[in-house]
C-alpha cells in the first residue's frame, strides 16, 4: 500500500511539473506573439494617421481627397473597433489611478471585458441618480417636519460622505474607461475631482443648530435642492445617452466604449428640454456658490470651508457652462458640414439625371 501511494504521489508531482513547463512555454509564446501584433498594429495606426495628414496637405481634387479620407477613416474605425483595438497604444493611467490602485494595468485586452466595464459604469450612474434625488429630498422633508427647519450635522455629513463615495467612484470608472479607449471629455473628470474636494471639505464644516440657523444653512438647503434637480437631469442624461449612443454605433459614428454626454444625446425635442435643464442647473450651481460666499462676506458664516466650497461651486458651474457651449458649437458645425455634404450629393445627383 505504501509503495502504491508513493508511486501515485510521484506521478502527480511529475504531472504538475509538466503542466508548469507547458504553461510557461505557452505564456512565453503568447507574449512574443502579442508583442509582434502590438508592433504591427501601432505601425498600421501610425501609417493611417500619417497618410491622412499628408492628404490634407496635398493639392488633391476635393472629391478625391474626401473619398480617400473616408476610406482611411473606415480603416481606422475597423482597427479601433475590432479585437486588434486591444493592442493599440493606450492612454496613460494618470496620477489619479496610480494614487488609488497603484501600478496596476487596468487596460483590458479582450473587447467583451471592455464593454462590461462600460456597462457597469452606466449601471452605476443609473443607481446613483435615484439616490441623488432620494437623499436630499429626505433631508429637506425631515428638516421642515421634524428638525424645525435646521439640519443636524450627522445626517448632512452622512450625505456628504456618500457624495464623496459617488464622485470618487465616477472619477475612477471614467479614468479606467479613458485608458480603455473611451472619449470622455477631460473636463467631466476634472469636475468630479472638484466635487470630491468639495465633499471632503464639507465633512469638516460645523453646521449644528444655532440662533442664526436659517441664514447659516441657506447654502446647504440650496445645494440640496440643486442636488434633486441634478438627479432628475442625471436620469434624463442616462436614458438619452443610451439611446443616442446605440444609434451612433449603428451608424458607425461612435464606438461602443464612447460616452455620449447629455448635451449631445437624444432627438431634437429631447435636446431642447435637456439644454434648458442643464443651463438652469449651471446657473443654480453658480447661485449656490455665490450665496455661500455672500454668507462669508457678511459675517454670518466665516469658516474657510464655506469660502472654499463657494469658490468650487462657481468654478464647476463656469466650467460646465463653457463645456456645454463648446459642445453645442461643435454640434452645430458638424450639422452644418453634414448639410453641405448632403446638398452637394443632391446637386451631383440632379446633374446626373
Amino acid at each position: 500500500m505504501g509503495d502504491t501511494a508513493a508511486e501515485e504521489v510521484s506521478r502527480l508531482v511529475e504531472q504538475a511539473k509538466e503542466l508548469q513547463d507547458v504553461a510557461a512555454s505557452l505564456i512565453s509564446r503568447t507574449t512574443r506573439e502579442e508583442d509582434s501584433l502590438r508592433q504591427r498594429v501601432a505601425v498600421l495606426d501610425s501609417n493611417i494617421q500619417r497618410l491622412r495628414s499628408s492628404i490634407r496637405k496635398t493639392n488633391l481634387h476635393s472629391n478625391l481627397a474626401q473619398k480617400l479620407e473616408e476610406e482611411l477613416f473606415k480603416a481606422r474605425y475597423v482597427l479601433s473597433e475590432s479585437d486588434a483595438a486591444a493592442f493599440l497604444p493606450g492612454k496613460s493611467h494618470g496620477r489619479f489611478l496610480r494614487m488609488f490602485l497603484g501600478p496596476i494595468n487596468v487596460r483590458a485586452n479582450r473587447r467583451d471585458i471592455q464593454l462590461k466595464v462600460k456597462e457597469e459604469y452606466n449601471e452605476f450612474r443609473d443607481r446613483t441618480a435615484f439616490l441623488f434625488i432620494l437623499f436630499p429630498a429626505l433631508l429637506l422633508m425631515l428638516s421642515s417636519r421634524i428638525w424645525g427647519g435646521c439640519l443636524p450635522a450627522l445626517p448632512v455629513q452622512l450625505y456628504t460622505g456618500w457624495l464623496l463615495h459617488l464622485y470618487t467612484g465616477l472619477a475612477l470608472r471614467e479614468n479606467i474607461l479613458r485608458v480603455n479607449g473611451s472619449d470622455i471629455r477631460p473636463w467631466w473628470i476634472y469636475h468630479h475631482y472638484c466635487a470630491m474636494a468639495m465633499a471632503l471639505i464639507s465633512l469638516t464644516w460645523e453646521i449644528e443648530k444655532a440662533p442664526d440657523c436659517s441664514q447659516k444653512q441657506l447654502g446647504v438647503r440650496l445645494f440640496l435642492i440643486w442636488a434633486i434637480v441634478q438627479g432628475v437631469a442625471m436620469l434624463l442624461q442616462n436614458r438619452y445617452q443610451r439611446q443616442r449612443l446605440y444609434t451612433r454605433i449603428a451608424l458607425g459614428k461612435a464606438r461602443r466604449m464612447d460616452i455620449v454626454w447629455g448635451e449631445t444625446a437624444g432627438v431634437e425635442g429631447q435636446l431642447k428640454l435637456l439644454y434648458l435643464l442643464l443651463f438652469f442647473l449651471q446657473i443654480f450651481e453658480a447661485y449656490c456658490g455665490v450665496q455661500l460666499l455672500k454668507t462669508a462676506v457678511v459675517g454670518v458664516v466665516s469658516e474657510w470651508q464655506v469660502v472654499t466650497c463657494g469658490i468650487l461651486l462657481v468654478i464647476m458651474a463656469v466650467g460646465n457652462f463653457a463645456n456645454t457651449v463648446e459642445t453645442l458649437a461643435t454640434k452645430s458645425r458638424v450639422k452644418a458640414k453634414m448639410k453641405r455634404g448632403k446638398s452637394k450629393q443632391d446637386l451631383e445627383q440632379d446633374k446626373s439625371l
